[in-house]
């Protein structure tokens, strides 16, 4: 019996080692899909590339584009945002948020939870407190949002939904929790120590719930500043210098507001060799594929036409951009459902406005060329397993993905494969 023991251990160590690597290896492409039961409830219909067959089920379709990752966004009562703010797509509560998460684990993406700590859109210029906490003091803010993250991941956790990345607050670069609506009594500047302790109070309360509800699940810091290189990296010396706990930079990055692919680089450089242990993700980025909005700061037109060619050239020059830094680990297109086709335009529309820098065509209901490309973020040594190591609370599903141990997707049908190792529900499985 020694060496088929012998044998059995130098399997299991080889195994642990591949698994070690895969993990070390970890890459996520996918999108904020915050509004597809929306638009699903209103009737949207959504076509594959040819324009002509239906994508019944987006998540599968999503998958079968080799997208492993959904982004979604979460107000503490949406019901206090502004008629124009609801109009706009801030309608995520927590029953919302809840099924939408669930189906997202179900179909085996990773999951990333987007709270933004206020009752609408949360952004470099809007972080207000919501309503409900607008009367409370700097000391009770931090045990407040405390227990707001602690019971909202308690929810999830209940209903098989468990959060695999947290975002403690959205585009936070200038602070959070500022006040009431038109308050920015609170807001914090990198040229300035006012309101730093207060805001690292607070991201170190969240950060603190996260680890203790959600232990095996990532914590991102997310910023907007990639034009601002300087105010980028001062952000992120800021929270080490006030010992804020996560573990990834997250970043916004439109070319309309940030500027071209050079300097999205150089800010990413500036990260990378600054803050060495931390991986750094796209968590929203988009490109206009028609009707690009006429207030933008900078214009890269002239190089990626505003059509569905130019939009698929941006996003292979992204990801080309992307699979030069090896700290980049993350990306995900924002609000890439958006598809206004087929909704009844007499009566409530899902959005007030058409967002044409999803991934399908507003018109048609047609998908993009710029869908097709995203999975070459996912370079060879990356894989779409997401937490092979930690256990998940979620049941097996006996139709779950199946993967080789470098992450590629092989469909469901374990008959169809060779003998060999691969990995399904987050476990090894062996076909003999």
């Amino acid at each position: 019996m020694t060496p088929r023991i012998t044998i059995l251990s130098a399997l299991v160590a080889l195994l642990a080692t591949i698994a070690g690597t895969a993990q070390a290896g970890l890459k996520y492409v996918g999108g904020d899909i915050s509004l597809l039961p929306s638009y699903e409830d209103h009737g949207a219909t959504f076509y594959d590339t040819d324009g002509t067959t239906a994508i019944t089920d987006l998540l599968s379709y999503f998958a079968s584009q080799d997208l492993n990752a959904m982004r979604v966004r979460l107000f503490v009562n949406p019901d206090n945002a502004s008629d124009d703010d609801k109009g706009d797509g801030a309608i995520q509560d927590m029953e919302y948020v809840t099924t939408l998460g669930k189906r997202i684990k179900d179909a085996g993406f990773a999951f990333l939870l987007d709270l933004h700590y206020s009752d609408s859109w949360a952004d470099p210029s809007h972080q207000y407190t919501p309503a409900d906490w607008s009367a409370l003091g700097d000391d009770d803010l931090v045990a407040r949002i405390s227990d707001y993250t602690k019971a909202t991941l308690q929810t999830l956790i209940n209903a098989g939904a468990t959060p695999d990345y947290i975002q403690i607050g959205n585009e936070i670069s200038y602070g959070m929790l500022w006040g009431v609506s038109g308050g920015t009594l609170k807001k914090c500047y990198t040229s300035s120590t006012s309101n730093w302790q207060r805001f690292a109070n607070l991201l170190s309360s969240a950060s603190k719930a996260c680890r203790e509800a959600c232990p095996d699940a990532k914590i991102i810091i997310h910023t907007e500043r990639v034009a601002q290189t300087s105010v980028l990296k001062a952000f992120y010396q800021n929270m080490a210098s006030y010992n804020v706990d996560y573990d990834i930079i997250g970043l916004s990055y439109y070319p309309i507001y940030h500027n071209g692919l050079d300097q999205l680089s150089a800010a990413i450089t500036t990260l990378e060799t600054t803050f060495t242990n931390k991986p750094i993700w796209l968590v929203e980025v988009g490109y206009w594929h028609a009707w690009q909005p006429s207030s933008t700061t900078y214009d890269i037109s002239s190089t990626y036409p505003v059509s569905e060619a130019g939009q698929q050239a941006f996003t292979e020059a992204l990801i080309d951009t992307l699979n030069n830094h090896s700290s980049v680990t993350g990306l995900f297109w924002w609000h890439m459902e958006a598809n206004e086709h087929g909704l009844d335009w007499s009566t409530k529309r899902v959005t007030d406005e058409w967002w044409n820098a999803s991934l399908f065509d507003n018109s048609t209901g047609k998908a993009l060329g710029a869908i097709t490309v995203l999975r070459n973020f996912l370079t060879d040594d990356a894989t779409a397993i997401h937490n092979a190591a930690a256990p998940s609370p979620q049941p097996a599903q006996a139709n779950a993905p199946i993967y080789t141990l470098d992450g590629k997707a092989l469909g469901t049908d374990p008959s169809r494969l060779k003998a060999g190792i691969y990995v399904r529900n987050n476990k090894k499985i062996i076909v003999q």
